[in-house]
């Protein structure tokens, strides 16, 4: 699993780190009762303090994505599928009402915007075309 922060987002990092393990769980890049990275290695690797990835952690298991258990680490629960198409949804819509307040902001009109949404699905198409043409070495 890969975890990017974006520390000019605005957004809290714990709530970044939440949101990236959500998505792993949700595309199957994490899979139920999966061990997720300990708290110390990954605050280093990350160059977080331990308390920002406890936090995030902390907020996966009360949202009942992960479990903890004393003295093994934190694991991805069962329920958390990646089948679980609600799931992915709800993380798709949150994506799209954030880019919708972001249009409102920076004064772009509805058919501007799906103008737009529609442009970048086309682009979006293409690179999707060309890399499953490309000869795989």
């Amino acid at each position: 699993m890969l975890i990017q922060l974006n520390f000019k987002s605005g957004k809290p990092v714990y709530l970044q780190l939440v949101d990236q393990v959500k998505a792993a769980a949700a595309s199957g890049a994490l899979r139920t009762g999966e061990a997720l990275p300990p708290i110390r290695p990954l605050a280093e690797e990350l160059r977080i303090n331990r308390n920002t990835v406890a936090k995030a952690y902390a907020e996966l298991e009360s949202q009942g994505v992960i479990e903890t258990l004393v003295g093994r680490g934190s694991f991805l629960k069962e329920n958390n599928s990646p089948l679980k198409k609600q799931v992915r949804l709800k993380m798709l819509a949150e994506e799209i009402d954030a880019a919708i307040v972001q249009a409102h902001h920076l004064q772009v009109n509805h058919e501007e915007f799906m103008g737009l949404v529609k442009e970048r699905l086309g682009v979006f198409e293409q690179q999707n075309k060309a890399r499953e043409a490309k000869p795989k070495e």
